[in-house]
């Protein structure tokens, strides 16, 4: 489609400095020639101007065009000076030439959706599964959005003059079923790819060098990285950011200051959170599948710090035996979660829906922390004491290959 060509166009040049360095020092550039070592925090809601028929141009030049006026901010709703650290610096982690921050990745979704929808691009294909939440606001319409639901090898057919969008997740929640980027992608089109990468991070793929051309993050988790944070960011072309500026001044989903500074300092540490508990990860994966107790273990060729596991006998159980694990929604924090997706995260979705998408009765998804990993062992053995052993299992199908050796990189 022609109107595709011109919303969104090719992505930046990649990074030139190595990623965890970028980590420390992206949307910081600037601050040793402003005589300051931490980013400073702006609190201001609002900010004095003597010109205003100045502030009148800027403002129209915003409305017309969404980028980000020249000289200081003008209302804290349409552009925050720690907010676009913030930005920059994960956009510049994912390879980008923009990033839009909102309140939580709901609201960057929603975002997203609204913009397409803007142009008359109303249709999604989505794969399954996805976040519970993202799988409700597709397929309720509450924006207005139609969705169609497709395996990857259905995409291509599925697309309609009036898609706008193609959205998939992987490592995918709760299943961690991977998708190839780069194949999904080609069958796209014209159609922009939005991959969620919330629990794989810019550390362990960057979804734009695969083709994708809007990554989207629920910052909440690994990028704030301590569950005391929420937030949401996509990172796309300016073209594109440039429509989700004007969607999030209009609708008002912006990120708090004080969320962008933590965001901000979340990505200084993200490199070393994400491999040390993906190394954890790895560790729990390989001993969960030696365990009569687990019916099946799913872990994510890619790696990563997330862990989902079937058990027999009452998952239930398990989650009210853990100690030192938090039974919790969420993900990403420095703790070890661990959830029951059909009772919370996935709830909201149609059972039926829930089921054919790998997402059992029997599921627990674990995000893994930064504890000693004996000490998680030792707490997950307590917890599943009760559950049965089952001397003769069926054959190893579903669980992790390659376990001899980490992912590259970890």
């Amino acid at each position: 489609m022609d109107t595709e060509a011109s919303s969104l166009t090719s992505p930046a040049p990649l990074r030139s400095r190595a990623l965890a360095t970028e980590a420390v020092h992206a949307g910081r550039d600037d601050l040793a020639s402003l005589g300051l070592h931490a980013a400073p925090i702006d609190l201001s809601t609002t900010y004095p101007s003597y010109d205003s028929r100045g502030e009148a141009e800027r403002i129209d030049a915003f409305a017309a065009t969404g980028a980000r006026p020249d000289g200081p901010p003008v209302y804290a709703r349409l552009d925050n000076p720690t907010t676009a650290r913030f930005e920059t610096a994960l956009a510049r982690l994912e390879g980008t030439e923009s990033a839009v921050a909102f309140a939580s990745g709901m609201a960057a979704l929603t975002a997203v959706l609204l913009a397409r929808a803007s142009m008359g691009l109303r249709h999604v294909v989505a794969v399954r599964p996805l976040y519970g939440c993202s799988d409700h606001l597709l397929g309720a319409g509450l924006l207005g959005t139609e969705v169609t639901w497709t395996d990857p090898a259905g995409i291509a057919e599925a697309i309609r003059p009036d898609t706008g969008l193609v959205m998939v997740e992987t490592p995918a929640n709760p299943t961690l079923a991977e998708i190839d980027i780069r194949a999904v992608a080609h069958s796209c089109g014209s159609v922009p790819l939005l991959v969620d990468n919330t629990f794989a991070t810019p550390v362990l793929q960057r979804p734009v060098e695969h083709g994708a051309r809007v990554v989207l993050h629920s910052a909440t988790k690994y990028l704030g990285g301590h569950g005391d944070v929420m937030g949401g960011v996509v990172a796309c072309d300016e073209e594109f950011a440039a429509k989700l500026r004007q969607v999030r001044f209009a609708t008002g989903g912006v990120l708090h200051p004080l969320a962008g500074y933590l965001l901000l300092r979340g990505l200084s540490t993200l490199s070393v959170r994400v491999r040390a508990a993906s190394a954890s990860a790895a560790e729990l994966t390989r001993r969960l599948s030696a365990d009569p107790r687990i019916a099946r273990v799913h872990y994510p060729k890619l790696g990563g710090a997330m862990v989902s596991f079937e058990v027999y006998g009452d998952p239930h159980r398990v989650i009210a035996g853990v100690g030192l694990i938090t039974p919790a929604v969420s993900l990403g924090s420095v703790d070890t979660l661990i959830q029951h997706p059909a009772s919370i995260s996935h709830r909201i979705v149609d059972e039926g829906d829930r089921q054919a998408a790998g997402v059992g009765d029997r599921l627990l998804r674990m995000s893994v922390g930064l504890e000693d990993v004996e000490d998680l062992w030792a707490d997950l053995c307590q917890a599943l004491s009760d559950v049965p052993v089952v001397s003769a299992r069926p054959a190893r199908a579903g669980r992790p290959a390659g376990l001899e050796s980490l992912p590259a990189g970890l």
